[in-house]
């Protein structure tokens, strides 16, 4: 893992582990001060998000919040319809918040826009749409820079904003924690896919084309692929019903559709502490439509749940240990505190893949090293971290 990592470093497509540049070369400290603003759209959903930071002593003295849904015709409409109506409900937002309220100085409002659907960057506040996923398809948005078309449909409202940061929600986790705790080095997300930012020095990116940022560090973004475990179990419960009578006669017609067990369905299987396995009784017949199977069966079909997770799990940990490698920071030289935030809710609801992956690390790093290791739940990243980005990338940040 650390090697790929490495030779993702020095080039485009050197490495099966896509190493991408997020841009942010500053993390929030605990210091910044004033009123910043999150977007979060990653989904058929989006967020707004006002956050009043209050410098050291005081962190976030208030945050709110609004979560809205995205009309389905605007997912397939055009670029200008979809910004124009997340920036109507933005101004709305603002004006409903800041009454009595005023920023001082007539200072711009400064906002961190979390996206997430895949982007290529080219600075800390532009990025291209290379295609959408999650039943979007706005063609005319593909290949736009996605923070341009926000900022002319925020001007089109009259809103006086700037967005100071594109991210997403795995930089968002990393920013969220590092905010209040500086030991953070890595920011992972475990869930629907799996993702990860953390912190590089900017001379270990032989890629990086232009100047060197001034800190002289990057946080760079590990990619693997999602985690479909319910669908890895899908499959082998169909082999299963192909090759043997397990099941007996059923109707394969549910078994054979992809995708149709999730992982929310495993891991309510994979918990069931019942005597007789009744959730798994309960799961099996309703999702798929396999009733009268025997508890012999029924825990077999635990111990599937049991094995694909768990092997997950310890690939996971492995990607962390890899990370904490290249970092120096596993603990075998560097005896510094190393904590890695995780949010996603394969990692906060499915616990006997967070557990394992607990103990996995442990294993990996050895009982002394792992000492210097934690591993804490980090809420909402894509959110309160987009507008803690926003502040460390403050354009008003030296200025008195």
């Amino acid at each position: 893992m650390a090697d790929e990592m490495c030779a993702g470093l020095e080039k485009e497509g050197g490495s099966r582990v896509k190493m991408l540049l997020s841009y942010v070369d500053k993390l929030p400290t605990g210091r910044e001060e004033g009123l910043f603003y999150g977007l979060d759209l990653g989904g058929t959903n989006f967020r707004v998000l006002k956050v009043q930071l209050g410098g050291n002593d005081k962190h976030v003295i208030s945050r709110e919040s609004r979560e809205l849904a995205i009309p389905p015709h605007l997912m397939s409409g055009s670029s200008s319809e979809l910004f124009g109506f997340i920036a109507s409900e933005l101004a709305k937002f603002v004006a409903d918040e800041e009454q009595g309220t005023s920023l001082s100085n007539g200072k711009t409002r400064e906002l961190g826009f979390t996206f997430s659907f895949p982007v290529r960057q080219r600075s800390v506040a532009s990025g291209t749409l290379v295609k959408w996923t999650k039943a979007f398809s706005i063609e005319d948005a593909v290949g736009k820079d996605v923070v341009a078309e926000l900022q002319t449909a925020m001007q089109k409202q009259g809103l006086d904003m700037h967005v100071a940061a594109l991210i997403n929600d795995a930089v968002g986790t990393l920013a969220g924690a590092r905010y209040y705790d500086e030991d953070v080095v890595a920011g992972v997300i475990f869930g629907t896919g799996t993702n990860a930012a953390y912190v590089e020095k900017a001379n270990a990116i032989p890629k990086w084309e232009g100047e060197l940022p001034n800190s002289g560090e990057m946080i760079y973004e590990k990619l693997t692929s999602g985690m479909y475990l319910g669908e890895i179990v899908r499959r082998v419960l169909l082999k299963l019903s192909l090759q043997s009578s397990i099941f007996g006669e059923i109707d394969r017609t549910k078994l054979k559709t992809h995708f149709h067990l999730r992982t929310p369905h495993i891991s309510a299987m994979h918990h069931d502490n019942t005597p007789d396995l009744k959730i798994v009784e309960e799961k099996l017949k309703e999702i798929l439509e396999i009733a009268g199977t025997s508890l012999e069966t029924r825990k077999m079909l635990v111990e599937i749940c049991d094995i694909v997770t768990r092997r997950a799990a310890r690939l996971a940990a492995a990607g962390l240990a890899g990370i904490l490698k290249k970092l120096g920071r596993d603990g075998s030289v560097d005896k510094r505190r190393s904590v890695i935030a995780i949010d996603g809710g394969l990692f906060e609801h499915y616990a006997k893949f967070s557990k394992c992956l607990e103990a996995t690390l442990i294993e990996l790093l050895g009982e002394e090293s792992s000492k210097f290791v934690v591993v804490k739940h980090a809420d909402d990243g894509s959110g309160i971290g987009a507008a803690l980005i926003a502040a460390s990338q403050s354009q008003y940040r030296n200025v008195e």
